[in-house]
């Protein structure tokens, strides 16, 4: 904490969006997070966590998953505390991908989908992914460790057309917000 400047803790990512159509392939939407040594911000993550994964000391883990956007509210949820990660990471970046598998899908063909970053009740962004309709993957959030400060939040939707296992790789490369 610097002065009265709190910096970012905890924070949840949530998206969530209506099931494809009668007869159409389930659209699924899968948040990611990436995280980053503190000697090489940029180079390839050091874990990756998904659907399927949390991270190696619990910090950031997947509370909700669904494979056709038929929950209630928020059909993927996924909470970063970022106060407990170590020290030798520096950046965490959090995309969200539309996973392929029948159809080639972007986003202008998910049904409302939305995005909320919000640490307690204070939402820090949102998003309808309407910039990148033409994207399969976007990264929604940029959160970077600032000496004698913390946590910093970097707000920002970027859109990527690649696989889910190319976009894991490469989504951390350098934004252009």
């Amino acid at each position: 904490m610097n002065g009265l400047n709190k910096a970012i803790g905890k924070v949840e990512t949530a998206v969530k969006w209506d099931p494809s159509p009668a007869g159409q392939p389930p659209t699924d939407l899968d948040i990611v997070a990436a995280t980053y040594l503190t000697d090489d911000p940029q180079a390839e993550p050091a874990y990756v966590v998904h659907f399927d994964s949390r991270s190696p000391d619990g910090t950031i883990y997947l509370n909700r998953d669904s494979k056709d956007g038929k929950g209630f509210g928020w059909d993927e949820v996924m909470t970063l505390e970022l106060d407990r990660l170590d020290a030798r990471y520096a950046r965490v970046v959090v995309g969200v991908v539309i996973q392929q598998r029948s159809d080639h899908r972007t986003f202008v063909s998910v049904a409302n989908p939305a995005m909320r970053i919000r640490e307690g009740y204070t939402d820090l962004a949102t998003d309808d992914f309407g910039g990148v309709l033409g994207s399969t993957a976007a990264t929604v959030a940029e959160f970077v460790r600032v000496p004698s400060v913390g946590w910093t939040f970097r707000p920002g939707v970027q859109g990527f057309e690649d696989d889910p296992a190319t976009f894991s790789r490469i989504m951390g490369r350098l934004r252009h917000t």
